[in-house]
Formats: structure tokens, C-alpha cells, sequence
């Protein structure tokens, strides 16, 4: 009798399972495919600018809208994109003076800047990811394929460097590690296969998003989950851990875990769950938008226009509006010191988490238990910092490609960042031990046409947001001496390892130079503590227990997360976290809509060929 009732509690949770896991009621955006024949390409910045820039007005407001979004960084305008696809009329607001987020570009002394975009992964045509960015601009964004290998790792001093090349495709990723490293073939294998295995597995985790909370629960109580998925069996295990076990070769284990700047976290603190899906996404190759990052937010806007949304930017969002009954109903826009109400009957924050439930919930709902046991479970993320370095001389006389430089002072990264991150700022600033470099200019193929006899480099590290908090409230284009004097000593000191490591730039050819800080970040993309990749992603972000709980419904009805903190980090994790919330608005699986068009784009392709 209790195995028949055991047996029947089983089939019926496979049901509901695959009820959330396969089921959908709601419209499809991924119904057709939306690719239009490529248009001409527009530079022009001030046509650009037509579509980027359009500033708020209450006036400009579309009647009767279906939602708000709050941020226009790629996890709310890919949002914007999926429900203006079925008809939906939404409103993005941005603080910024520019649509786009960390997708956003700048120019200063002719040079144009990409702030966040540095290379994307798994962009093969057929691929689901690709095919959903495909259909998020009507097929009008073009990708340029990187170099192979796309990224170098160069450990060491100057007077013993060693530099690694990493190469795209399992086969010669692995190969060539090999001849870098013999006797290692084993580790090298055992790595691939782990890493390869963990991140199939994290189907599972927009699962845990997606299907009601007590179900969720289940699946973690029952430990189905770790059954389910290998990805949050391995998620509680360090990257150091595994590796360590892998191999005792110091080189070997840093060309292992390089790759850990992409979400923020030293080896020791990382999941190695998080650190699978870097290393899977780049296995196919790696790929840069032709024109620079802001082709992503141009091509995306038209579309939510289209269906009588707009995105409208120097908009602030100083609070969102709730009726007497506490539900979310719209958001109230600060222009000057008036406040202008936007209402909607659902409410949708890109704007973090932090931001989300610290500034812009009244108190009495901030002091939600379920709000504050969100909270509780998340921390910020480090902070970053850019320096964007503007060249005179083209990419062959410069010496610069299509590829990215990781360059560590040393190859144990978890002692060599720990100290660096625990130092006094004056210190820490004398020699930055880690450094990622890249030319966004030598990656984009229109660059030369519209820049000649120019380049840039963007360089990015990690830095402290208390080294530079002390000038959080000055104005962002003058915070006095002292902190110019902090940043050109960062500057210099990454220059430093910028012209040794590439011998043909030299100062004479800077024609211009300047870093954005954590207070820099804050300012420009809203970061509350100067993070790039939103919330923390070590090791406690991957409990199944909280992947459950915070989740695009939040406990305030109609208030609804989108981006980064919904899902994971980075362009293809806030893309992910838009799918997500998406698919709860929408009520359909829209992770496996994007699946299932990419499966018949892939076969109609193919039938053409044949014929």
C-alpha cells in the first residue's frame, strides 16, 4: 500500500514537472521567424542618437501600457523585445542619458568606447542562443567572429612570463593544451568532460524559476535536485577544489580557472558550476557585434516601438507606485524635482535587486519577511574597473587582433587577487596583478571605415568600491585632485603591463586615457556598489534553495525581476533572466520556444541546401 501511494506521489510530481518544464498557454514570440533581409548599416551618430537618446517627457508616454521596465540594459530591453513580439505595448525607462546599459558605447576625442560587451559565446548559426538574438533583432545584428585562439593567458614577471593561447572547438581546446602541457592529458580531459557535464545541467535551474515555489521546494527537500541535475551537485564545489584534485601543475591549474574574471569571483570563492558555463560558452568560438555593443540596444528599441512601446532615457525611477491594496501599478519618474506617475498594471525591475527592493519599495514593504529573507541570502558584487585607452596607428601597426589578453602577475590567482583586493587603495594601486585586455576596435570589421588610423583598447580589473567611496557624492566629471590622482595611478600602473606585454604601443602613441571606477559604475549603470555583474556569484548564489526563491515573481504583486540577478551574470545571463520573466508573464516555456525555432530554422536551412 505505501509503495502504491509512494509510486503515485512520483507520477504525479513527474507530471507537474513536466507541466513547467514543457507546458505553455500563453503567445508565443518565438512563434516565427522574424529575420528581415540585412538593411544598410547606419554610423551616423546623430541618426543613432534619434534611437538611443529619445529623452522622457510625459508627453511622450503611450497611453494604456501593458508593463513599466525600469533599466534598459539588455535584460529589460530583450524583456521589451519578447512581449512587444505578442503584441504588448511597454515603456523602458533609463537613468542614463543612453539606452542600453552595459551594452552602451561613448565617445570622447573621436574615439568610440564599448563600456561592457568584450565577446560572446555560443553564436554558431544554429545554435538556440543565437537564433534568439537573431529574433530579438529581426536579424538586422551582425557578429564577427574573434581570432583562434580568441584569448591568451599570460602568467607571470616580465623576467619569466609564459603566455598560454586558448583555442575554440573541444577537439583543439583540448589538443592544444596538450602540447603546452605533457604528461597532463588526463587532467586536460577530465576538466573538458566535467565541465561539459556540469553545465548541461543547468536546465535545472530556470526549472527551480519557473515551476511554483512548493514544487521547487520539493525538488530540493527530496534531494531530486542534485539527482536531476549535475549542475547543482558540483554548484557547493570550488573551483579550486576541483581543479586542485585535477592536476598539481601551478600553470596548468591558472589556464584552468582564467576565465574567472568574467563573473567575479577568485577561484577559491567560485562555484564550479557557474565557471562550466563560461568555459562551454566559448567552446564554439567567440564573436564581437559588427558596428560595437550599441548595434544591440539599436536594433532591439525599433521593435518595442513597433508595437506602441518606447524607451526613454534620463528618466530616473525614484520609487515605484503601489494602490491601497500593495500591488505594484506603475512608477513615479523624477524630472527636475517633480515627480511624474507613469501607471501599468505590472511593474518589471532591471534595476537589480539591491536597487529594486532598497530604493525603490516604501518601507513598510522593504520590511517584508520574504523581501528581507531575499536579502538576506545575496551580497553585492566586486567592483570593477575600466580604463579605455584611445590610440593613434591601425591594428597591424599597433600590433593588435581580434583576441583578448588575460595577463596575471603570478599563476596562484586566489593569494595573488586576495592580497591585491586587501590592500591599502595607494598601494593597490602601484601594480594591478591582473588585467584583462582587449581592442574592441581590431575586433569590428566596420571600425576602419569609420575611424581611420585609430584604435582602442579596453582594459578591465577588479578594484574595491571603498578604495573610492569617499568621492561617491561629488559630480562625476569633477570629484577634485585627490581622486584624479588615485585614478591616473591605476592608469599608469595598468599601462605599465599594457606596453610590456605589447611592445608596439608606447606612450607617445596615447592620445587619450581614462578609467571609470566603482563610483563611476554606480553613476553611469546604476551599480549600487560599483558591480558589473549585479549580485554576488560565488558559491552560496548557487544553492538550490536560493535559485528557488528569487525568481521573476517577487512577494509584491505585480512587481516582477528581469536581468542579471535572475538568472546569471553577464549579456547571454541577463538574456536568460528576460527568457525567464518572460516566460512567467507569458506562461509558456519561452527557454524552449527559442529552443524549438532554432530546430526548424536549422531544418528548413538544411531542406534549401538539399534542394
Amino acid at each position: 500500500m505505501m509503495l502504491t501511494i509512494l509510486f503515485i506521489a512520483f507520477i504525479v510530481l513527474v507530471i507537474f514537472t513536466l507541466k513547467y518544464v514543457f507546458g505553455s498557454s500563453g503567445p508565443n514570440p518565438f512563434a516565427n521567424d522574424c529575420r528581415e533581409p540585412l538593411k544598410e548599416k547606419v554610423y551616423d551618430k546623430k541618426e543613432k542618437n534619434k534611437v538611443l537618446k529619445q529623452g522622457f517627457l510625459a508627453s511622450k508616454v503611450p497611453d494604456n501600457l501593458d508593463a513599466v521596465i525600469i533599466g534598459s540594459g539588455v535584460g529589460g530591453l530583450g524583456l521589451a523585445v519578447l512581449l512587444a513580439k505578442v503584441g504588448k505595448k511597454v515603456l523602458v525607462l533609463e537613468q542614463h542619458d543612453r539606452a542600453g546599459g552595459c551594452c552602451h558605447t561613448f565617445t570622447e576625442k573621436g574615439f568610440e568606447f564599448d563600456v561592457g560587451i568584450h565577446y560572446i559565446g555560443d553564436l554558431l548559426d544554429h545554435k538556440p542562443f543565437r537564433c534568439m538574438l537573431d529574433q530579438m533583432t529581426n536579424g538586422q545584428l551582425e557578429w564577427e567572429k574573434l581570432e583562434n585562439p580568441f584569448d591568451h593567458v599570460i602568467l607571470g614577471p616580465p623576467e619569466n612570463r609564459r603566455s598560454y593561447p586558448i583555442y575554440s572547438g573541444s577537439a583543439r581546446f583540448s589538443e592544444e593544451l596538450k602540447k603546452r602541457f605533457p604528461g597532463e592529458e588526463k587532467a586536460i580531459d577530465e576538466f573538458l568532460k566535467l565541465a561539459k557535464k556540469t553545465g548541461r545541467g543547468v536546465w535545472v535551474l530556470a526549472l527551480l524559476k519557473l515551476c511554483p515555489l512548493p514544487l521547487a521546494k520539493f525538488l530540493i527537500h527530496t534531494g531530486l535536485v542534485k539527482r536531476l541535475s549535475f549542475f547543482f551537485k558540483m554548484a557547493p564545489r570550488s573551483l579550486t577544489e576541483v581543479v586542485n584534485e585535477l592536476t598539481e601543475n601551478k600553470d596548468l591549474r591558472a589556464v584552468f580557472t582564467y576565465i574567472f574574471g568574467t563573473y567575479g569571483n577568485i577561484p577559491k570563492d567560485a562555484s564550479f558550476a557557474m565557471h562550466s558555463l563560461l568555459v562551454t560558452h566559448y567552446l564554439s568560438g567567440a564573436w564581437y557585434p559588427k558596428g560595437g555593443s550599441s548595434e544591440i540596444a539599436y536594433h532591439m528599441i525599433p521593435i518595442i516601438e513597433k508595437a506602441g512601446g518606447a524607451v526613454l532615457v534620463r528618466a530616473p525611477v525614484n520609487r515605484i507606485l503601489f494602490n491601497n491594496k500593495n500591488e505594484a501599478c506603475g512608477v513615479s519618474v523624477l524630472k527636475g524635482q517633480e515627480e511624474v506617475h507613469v501607471h501599468a498594471p505590472m511593474v518589471i525591475s532591471n534595476a537589480g535587486i539591491f536597487n529594486t527592493y532598497e530604493k525603490l519599495l516604501p518601507k513598510e514593504l522593504r520590511a517584508m519577511p520574504d523581501v528581507q529573507k531575499q536579502l538576506s541570502m545575496v551580497k553585492h558584487g566586486e567592483g570593477g574597473l575600466s580604463i579605455f585607452v584611445g590610440l593613434n596607428g591601425t591594428k597591424e601597426e599597433l600590433g593588435l587582433k581580434a583576441n583578448n589578453y588575460w595577463i596575471f602577475a603570478e599563476n596562484n590567482f586566489d593569494e595573488l587577487v586576495e592580497k591585491y583586493m586587501n590592500e591599502e587603495r595607494e598601494e593597490a594601486s602601484k601594480k594591478i596583478p591582473l588585467l584583462f585586455v582587449a581592442s574592441p576596435s581590431a575586433k569590428d570589421p566596420s571600425w576602419e571605415e569609420r575611424s581611420p588610423g585609430k584604435s582602442t583598447l579596453s582594459l578591465v580589473s577588479f578594484a574595491k568600491y571603498s578604495w573610492f567611496e569617499e568621492w561617491k557624492d561629488g559630480k562625476v566629471t569633477n570629484r577634485g585632485g585627490d581622486y584624479k590622482e588615485l585614478k591616473q595611478a591605476f592608469i599608469d600602473s595598468a599601462l605599465d603591463v599594457v606596453m610590456d606585454v605589447f611592445p608596439k604601443i608606447t606612450r607617445d602613441k596615447i592620445e587619450y586615457v581614462d578609467a571609470g571606477t566603482p563610483i563611476t559604475n554606480t553613476h553611469y549603470i546604476g551599480a549600487p556598489k560599483g558591480e558589473i555583474y549585479g549580485m554576488d556569484h560565488g558559491i552560496a548564489r548557487f544553492s538550490p534553495e536560493l535559485n528557488a526563491l528569487i525568481r521573476p515573481q517577487t512577494p509584491v504583486k505585480n512587481l516582477y525581476l528581469t536581468g542579471q540577478d535572475v538568472f546569471l551574470c553577464g549579456f547571454a545571463g541577463a538574456l536568460a533572466g528576460a527568457l525567464t520573466c518572460g516566460s512567467v508573464l507569458l506562461n509558456r516555456n519561452l527557454h524552449l520556444d527559442a529552443i524549438g525555432l532554432a530546430k526548424t530554422t536549422k531544418y528548413m536551412k538544411n531542406k534549401l541546401k538539399d534542394e
